[in-house]
């Protein structure tokens, strides 16, 4: 079983595709409903449960989710914001935005790392994955707010790898895609981006070969490294 926030149609198919059931989150129904119907397809059980994951109540509810088929094998956290005001330089960035910022990318993904941690001890293959961009390893001009949120996200990552040495916990970084927080956040950039199924590969061979907990580039893994 694995549970995926920020769910989308390429990773949680490709799942189902190889049997695995599935609880799925999103803030947006319209698009959850549409990427549990590709999943379902497969013949696996999917729960999707459109919410917010800065709500104790939701996250418990994504847990409780995945109780019935029989525990949680698989964390993935994609769930992520800009914040309400998108790009801004540092010296423009309200602390109240940076905050709410942190609660989706930072805080929520504790929250569901602790809520399902019993679960994932109890697993023969337990892994968390936190869907962390360059953005939180590169210095980039309007995107601090958002990076400093990833650099965390990094290290949230990391410090379970060596508390829960039984689990694997990585920090993946997709790459440059199309997805709709980017073009949200750079609207006027119509240039050529591969979509997120491109990169799924990437995610299943990380579960296929178990490599140590750390951070990885899913576009390095695609090409046959790290």
């Amino acid at each position: 079983m694995a549970v995926i926030t920020g769910a989308s149609k390429g990773l949680g198919e490709a799942l189902a595709a190889r049997g695995w059931d599935l609880v799925l989150d999103a803030r947006d129904p319209v698009p959850l409903a549409e990427a549990a119907g590709a999943v379902s397809a497969h013949g696996t059980r999917v729960a999707a449960l459109p919410g917010d994951v800065t709500d104790a109540g939701h996250r418990a509810e994504l847990v409780a989710a995945a109780k019935w088929p029989g525990g949680v094998d698989l964390l993935v956290h994609n769930a992520s914001t800009l914040g309400a005001e998108a790009l801004v330089r540092l010296e423009e960035r309200p602390l109240d935005g940076l905050r709410g910022a942190l609660e989706v990318d930072l805080v929520a993904a504790l929250g569901l790392v602790q809520e399902t941690l019993p679960l994932l001890r109890a697993s023969r293959a337990g892994t968390v994955i936190a869907v962390s961009p360059d953005a939180g390893a590169e210095a980039s001009a309007a995107w601090g707010g958002y990076g400093a949120s990833k650099a965390a996200l990094d290290q949230l990552a990391a410090v379970p790898a060596v508390e829960e040495p039984g689990l694997r916990v990585w920090a993946v970084d997709p790459g440059d895609m199309a997805t709709d927080l980017y073009a949200a956040a750079v609207p006027d950039d119509d240039g050529p981006r591969p979509e997120p199924a491109r990169v799924v590969p990437a995610f299943l061979r990380m579960l296929d070969e178990r490599p140590a907990s750390g951070r990885y580039a899913a576009p390095a893994l695609l090409r046959g490294g790290r």
